[in-house]
């Protein structure tokens, strides 16, 4: 469930309508598939040098922010890797969520 609100922008670059969609509809499946509630998310985007470096924060309910950096050759290369580190952050969180429950015998593991 999405309810937050993701706002993408850049000081000194024109970010195109389709990376802004682009960019909320990549955050908004890394949401559902990990945590589900979204609180708030930011992409700011900046020229550095000849690359881009972009900034991914987002906060889910119930969690701290998770923020990532990247710098890339093009607007959507360094989004994408910021993202890919954020998303590494919210696997992680839901990996601690899942081990700090119970520990049920029922359970059948195979390896």
């Amino acid at each position: 469930m999405i309810n937050g609100t993701i706002t993408v922008g850049s000081a000194h670059l024109e970010l195109g309508a389709s990376f802004r969609d682009q960019a909320q509809r990549r955050i908004q499946d890394a949401a559902n598939k990990y945590l589900g509630n979204l609180v708030t998310a930011s992409v700011h985007v900046a020229r550095e040098g000849g690359d881009f470096r972009c900034s991914v924060n987002m906060q889910m309910s119930g969690q701290g922010m998770m923020s990532a950096e990247a710098l890339g050759e093009s607007v959507p290369r360094a989004f994408r890797a910021a993202l890919n580190k954020v998303e590494k952050q919210l696997r992680r969180t839901k990996r601690l969520q899942r081990e700090d429950r119970a520990h049920q015998p029922d359970r059948i593991i195979t390896a």
